[in-house]
This record gives structure tokens, sequence and C-alpha cells, in this order.
């Protein structure tokens, strides 16, 4: 469903006008999904696009993408910034295929929302705020696991360095999930810097003290 739906995004936005200014297609890119809106906190709307860098054709061979934010300046958009680390390649969800769930602008945050695995699955939030220049990572929340064996969800605010960690160990009985166990842990971590263009310019892991979970925050950009 999900597979479908982005592609019928694809088709409708290869053709789409935004403030009567077509959008911006690098030559051989193709448009994934756009959005609108202010995140600058400059009273005009910003437009933020996410390309597959060329066409899928019929090998299955994951394409890399790339994120691009634009300005209206003359009645055109014009190129702010770009990250080619933000978003993962098209068939990097694993078996469940396209990655890109959802890209949206909330209260002048930028929200990229990926998922993927097969029977172990995982899914992630990133949330960017334009300070200083460039575009911050604030929030990150993911979740990760398998039915019927245990599931894990970490709540990070990187502003104030609280990470909410919460990991339930499930047993199946008759298709019912029973959480049999749970663990709870919120620990600080100020001081990590991430941004928009160097999402995965390092790996960064955090261990937590208590229960010794491996939390990944970013996995270093192949």
């Amino acid at each position: 469903m999900k597979k479908t739906t982005l592609l019928l995004a694809i088709i409708c936005l290869n053709s789409l006008t935004i403030f009567a200014q077509r959008i911006p297609k690098p030559e051989n890119y193709f448009i994934l999904t756009t959005n609108l809106g202010d995140l600058d906190n400059d009273g005009k709307k910003e437009l933020v696009v996410a390309y597959n860098t060329k066409k899928e054709d019929d090998t299955y061979e994951s394409i890399p993408r790339e994120l691009r934010i634009y300005k209206m300046q003359n009645g055109k958009w014009v190129m702010w910034k770009k990250s080619e680390q933000a978003l993962y390649g098209s068939q990097d969800g694993g078996t469940m295929g396209d990655p890109l769930e959802k890209l949206e602008i909330k209260n002048g945050i930028l929200n990229i929302t990926q998922s993927g695995g097969s029977s172990w699955k995982w899914g992630h939030t990133d949330k960017y705020r334009y300070q200083d220049g460039e575009f911050y990572l604030i929030g990150y929340s993911s979740m990760d696991g398998k039915p019927c064996e245990y599931f894990v969800h970490v709540d990070f605010n990187l502003s104030t360095g609280s990470m909410i960690v919460k990991k339930e160990y499930e047993n199946c009985e008759d298709d019912d999930q029973i959480v049999y166990k749970r663990e709870n842990e919120t620990i600080y971590k100020k001081g990590i810097k991430i941004t928009l263009q160097n999402r995965s310019g390092k790996e960064i892991k955090i261990v937590t003290p208590k229960y010794k979970h491996e939390i990944y925050i970013a996995m270093k950009y192949e």
C-alpha cells in the first residue's frame, strides 16, 4: 500500500507546480515528495523536495536519494540547502522496499520518517530545526524489534540531552502478543551536534548505563 501510494504521488509530483512555479528537477532526478513551510521564521515558506538521483528500473538497485530545500527568489525556486545523507536509498527498507514514509513541516521543524525491515522491523523520525545557519537534528525517535521477541523505543531530545529508552519483551500465544518484561531507562547525553548535511558522517553509539542498551543515533554513511 505504501509503495502504491508513493508511486501515485511520484507520477503527480513530476508535473506539479507550486506557487505557479514548477518544482526544480535536476537532470535525471526524479521527484518523490515535497512539502512547504516556513523553516527559518522569516514569514515565507520554503520548499522541501526529496529526489531519487536517477530513475528506478527493473534491477531493484537501491538508488541514492537527495533532499533539497529551496527559497523563492524573484519568482523562482532557488536552492538553499541540500543533503545527500538525510534520506536512505530507494530499496534500503529491506523486504519492505521504499523506506521513506513521511516528509513534513510542523511548527517550523522539518520531520523525516523512514522505516523498513522484514520480520525484524525498524523505523525512526528525525526532527531538524534551522539555527545558526544550519539545520540541526534536535529530535530523534525510533523503534526496532520483532513481534513475539522484543521492541526497543527511543525518544531523544538532543536540545535538552534527555533520552528515554524503553524495551518490551514479548511472548506470543494464540496470536496474542503478551509483554512479560519491561525495561525503562532515562539518561542525559548533551553536546551531540548533527546537521542535515552531515547526518551520517560518523557513527554515534550510546550505551545506556543500567541495561546496556546500544543505541545508534547515526551510522556512518558509505
